[in-house]
């Protein structure tokens, strides 16, 4: 019962028919006439009784009926502890938070006391089973990421890491200037008590006081996961360092108190770099421990947000605590604490550095300085209209932000972009996500449309098949029936199985469709905060949004080694694409006043 506390129904295996139909029609926009051809006869083999794919259908199927969830050990491993690029970019997002004035150091500790306090009121939460369960319509949510955003860290290795939970731990990791302390955040006589916020803050002075660490342990987690695991041995070879590493690792989560850093363009884009890479050796990243699943960032210039690990949740959980947080640093009350008195006081974590780890560090430094260059950031902050517009219209607001990502797409590169939309699929037990691919052939129709000449009523009537479309396919995703996990399911079932993988996975259908240049998520947020993480490819766009009531958060990132993309360009083309998609909208009298 335990795992499945909730009684939750499995993850279903849809059958291998319509995901393969569902397939082809994602696969078309990308290809030629006779690549489609060519995709579209694979398929139709793929298909036929007796062929691989049924043999591969039924192992998977008898997997099916063995497990909760077929795919969550395999996701788990493929997805993040198998996957060796770095987190920092290629998997770790950060949220951004809104900018903060602090007028000394102790102002700076007592926000990142309150950042502490909410924190642990909300593990209260979660631990005695009071947040609500979500639902979607009628349904029942799986509510088991929230156990695992508290006490979770990544445990490297040479080929694959770990992950570890400790969420009966007293402590938080506090990092300056790349020295980690341990500080205790309960007390009284059982341990148990939250300290005073006023014994948090004395906590967190004891913790300034060091100079800048020449070494930071720290950075050597931004690095590839071979290297640092390689690192890591180096470490564990000592036991001082074994029992420091214990002490970080094991902590509830991670408080960087971040060194002002040159703010060469508007606080969100700054920030949006800081909460992703910490901007560099020279700046913030030795100032991180990026394989806990929650750092929260408090610079002494105000700058302030989080960084999480995504291999135990995806953004929904995380933002629920974002906003927690806000609400409760917001809502302004000194809360009446009293003092714990009997406490713990913070502990210097202390590493001896042998050659072959000061070799590791400056590796991982000139890797994150290469990395850090290549980010290229941008926020947009749309005041236009925000979701309030859109329902008015009758539209589901996700659906019409994600066809105006792929009009902007189009506009921009001419080609139709293969584009990931992240799906939960939580009404299963252990569910995480599903590929909603939001390139169709109406989504291409209607780009088109508003790029020829033609009525304005033929282009709402594109735009609403594109938005149904999208919609459709969202909806089918979250019951576990999209396209990207069954045919992954497949493949590692061949793999498993010493099956050749079939031709199909090295056809141009499916190498094009599954090469996201488009990689996008909504996390909503009441606040002015917002998500932001890297492209999935070299070539391609992150593009997080936070819709609200009357405007929109977006965080956009590209490459800059990649000279035909780049963030601002997209961010103003889609703005422009945003009030073109509400013009139309307004002069055919969809029962609104144009304010544009």
């Amino acid at each position: 019962a335990l795992e499945n506390p909730q009684n939750l129904p499995s993850l279903p295996v849809p059958t291998l028919k319509e995901t393969l139909l569902k397939f082809l029609t994602t696969a078309q926009p990308h290809l030629n006439e006779e690549e489609f051809r060519r995709t579209r006869s694979l398929v139709d083999k793929f298909i036929q009784p007796g062929s691989d794919g049924e043999t591969l259908q039924k192992l998977l199927e008898a997997r099916g009926k063995l497990k909760s969830n077929w795919l969550a050990e395999w996701w788990l491993k493929t997805a993040y502890l198998g996957y060796r690029d770095p987190v920092v970019v290629w998997s770790s997002p950060g949220i951004v938070f809104p900018e903060r004035k602090f007028t000394s150091q102790r102002d700076r500790l007592a926000f990142a006391a309150k950042v502490i306090t909410a924190s642990l009121k909300f593990k209260e939460e979660i631990d005695n089973n009071q947040i609500p369960i979500e639902k979607f319509g009628k349904n029942e949510l799986d509510m088991q990421q929230y156990r695992k955003i508290f006490g979770t860290c990544r445990i490297p290795g040479r080929e694959i890491d770990t992950i570890e939970f400790n969420p009966a731990s007293k402590h938080i990791a506090v990092i300056h200037r790349g020295n980690i302390f341990k500080v205790p955040v309960y007390g009284g006589s059982n341990q148990e008590e939250i300290l005073s916020e006023e014994e948090l803050i004395q906590q967190l002075e004891e913790c300034t006081k060091e100079d800048k660490n020449p070494f930071p342990v720290g950075i050597l987690t931004s690095d590839n996961r071979n290297n640092w695991g390689k690192a890591h041995d180096f470490l564990l070879a000592d036991p001082k360092n074994r029992a420091s590493l214990g002490e970080t690792q094991s902590a509830l989560f991670v408080l960087c108190l971040d060194d002002a850093v040159p703010r060469p363009a508007e606080y969100k884009t700054v920030t949006s770099h800081q909460v992703i890479t910490g901007g560099g050796s020279h700046q913030n990243t030795g100032n991180r421990w990026y394989d806990k699943t929650v750092q929260f960032i408090v610079g002494e210039d105000g700058l302030n947000g989080l960084t999480y690990e995504h291999t135990p949740a995806e953004g929904g959980p995380i933002a629920v605590l974002t906003d927690q947080i806000l609400k409760y640093v917001d809502s302004g009350k000194t809360p009446i604490q009293s003092r714990v008195g009997i406490y713990e006081k913070p502990t210097l974590l202390t590493f001896n550095i042998s050659e072959d780890v000061k070799k590791c560090i400056s590796e991982a430094a000139k890797n994150i300085d290469a990395l850090s260059r290549n980010l290229d950031m941008d926020f947009l902050h749309f005041k236009e209209f925000g979701k309030g517009f859109i329902k008015s219209q009758k539209i589901s607001p996700d659906s019409f932000i994600q066809i105006a990502l792929q009009y902007t797409f189009y506009r921009l590169h001419g080609v139709p972009g293969a584009h990931y939309e992240s799906a939960h699929t939580r009404l299963f037990v252990h569910g995480r996500t599903e590929t909603i691919r939001s390139c169709s052939n109406d989504s291409i129709a209607f780009a088109k449309s508003m790029m020829e000449s033609g009525s304005d009523e033929d282009r709402v009537k594109k735009l609403l098949a594109a938005i149904n479309a999208h919609k459709d396919y969202t909806m089918q995703a979250m019951q576990g029936k999209g396209v990207d996990r069954h045919l992954l399911g497949l493949k590692l079932t061949a793999q498993e199985n010493n099956i050749k993988v079939p031709e199909l996975f090295s056809d141009a259908g499916y190498i094009k469709s599954s090469h996201m240049r488009l990689s996008t998520s909504q996390v909503a947020s009441k606040y002015e905060a917002y998500m932001c993480y890297g492209p999935l490819v070299d070539n391609g766009y992150g593009c997080c949004y936070n819709p609200r009531e009357d405007d929109m958060l977006f965080g956009i990132s590209a490459f800059n080694s990649c000279p035909e993309t780049s963030s601002k360009k997209f961010s103003m083309t889609l703005k422009e694409s945003l009030i073109d998609m509400y013009k139309i909208l307004s002069a055919t009298g969809r029962g609104i006043k144009s304010k544009l």
